[in-house]
């Protein structure tokens, strides 16, 4: 945590009883995913040896850096705003142009596609959209982890697109066409992995991130609409990823905002949780009408008093 914009991040950590060692270098990046550490004070531990050592965040810590970025927020804006609108000015007639669209095998013209990004509150939003999915039965499209996002809520992606940096091996071979993102200038990394594991991809080349480049895949293929789930569209997300400006997603928005819909933040609208008193209601709607049959109709009431004089003979009343 710099102290330069507000990051949550930390404070989730530390209220969830989360050790927090930061500034430890780049070291730590070379680390094995489920590799066993020890933190002891500053230090970090691996096998009894000393491997780096950092600062020990604490509640008391992090909230001082966080009062701290409520100044220095202005001056990270600013410098955010002047370094998106310069590479805006550059960019601009690489994404508003026509790019090449790759052959696709999904049909996505005259459809609606569902874009799932792996960002803040994804799954609930997920959720929230599932009465859509239901209905609309959109083209469910991943980028990256995002994929991984709909695969674990019971969802197979029709597409997968992106670096093929953060999805897994089981959602990548599940059977969903892959489109990888290259660069502007033809430069894929993400295509080497999918050829080793023997599967089909084509590339897409278009500047900005791979969630743009989703967005104008699906705008140029013909879609009427695009949903959106966990996209960064804004100053802190870009921050928090280590970004300092936003140029191609602004143009990208600017292109295909007629026919996005972005649902990030959706399930903070509703919480979707039932209330007894409606359902209550609807129960006592539903039996009314049939205890007025009961009341009017000769034979079904004479009925009933017999069989409510045989129960009193039963029980001897």
């Amino acid at each position: 945590i710099t102290g330069k914009y507000p990051n949550p991040g930390p404070l989730i950590l530390l209220k969830n009883s989360i050790p927090l060692l930061d500034g430890v270098g780049p070291d730590v990046l070379m680390l094995n995913d489920g590799q066993l550490v020890e933190i002891k004070d500053n230090q970090l531990y691996i096998e009894d040896k000393l491997y780096t050592q950092g600062f020990r965040q604490s509640l008391e810590s992090v909230y001082e850096k966080m009062e701290l970025s409520k100044d220095n927020m202005q001056e990270s804006l600013e410098r955010f705003v002047d370094n998106t609108l310069f590479h805006a000015e550059r960019e601009r007639s690489l994404i508003l142009g026509e790019p090449k669209i790759p052959p696709l095998k999904t049909q996505l013209y005259g459809r609606q596609a569902l874009i799932v990004v792996r960002g803040k509150k994804y799954c609930e939003d997920l959720i929230a959209v599932k009465s859509y999915i239901r209905e609309i039965k959109p083209v469910l499209i991943g980028v990256d982890g995002g994929a991984d996002a709909l695969y674990e809520n019971g969802y197979k992606p029709d597409l997968i697109f992106g670096d093929m940096d953060s999805v897994s091996n089981e959602v990548l071979s599940c059977g969903a066409e892959i489109i990888v993102h290259a660069y502007a200038d033809g430069q894929a990394p993400g295509y080497e992995r999918v050829r080793e594991m023997n599967l089909d991809a084509e590339l897409f080349a278009v500047p900005g991130t791979s969630e743009d480049g989703a967005m104008l895949l699906t705008f140029h293929s013909g879609v009427e609409l695009i949903v959106a789930v966990g996209t960064h569209s804004n100053v802190i997300d870009f921050l928090e990823k280590g970004r300092s400006g936003m140029a191609s997603t602004l143009l990208t928005r600017i292109k295909v905002g007629s026919i996005l819909v972005d649902a990030k933040g959706v399930s903070l609208l509703y919480g979707g949780q039932v209330k007894m008193r409606p359902v209550i209601n609807v129960v006592l709607a539903a039996i009314f009408p049939f205890l007025m049959v009961l009341y009017v109709s000769t034979i079904v009431s004479q009925l009933a008093r017999l069989l409510l004089l045989k129960f009193k003979l039963s029980l001897g009343i």
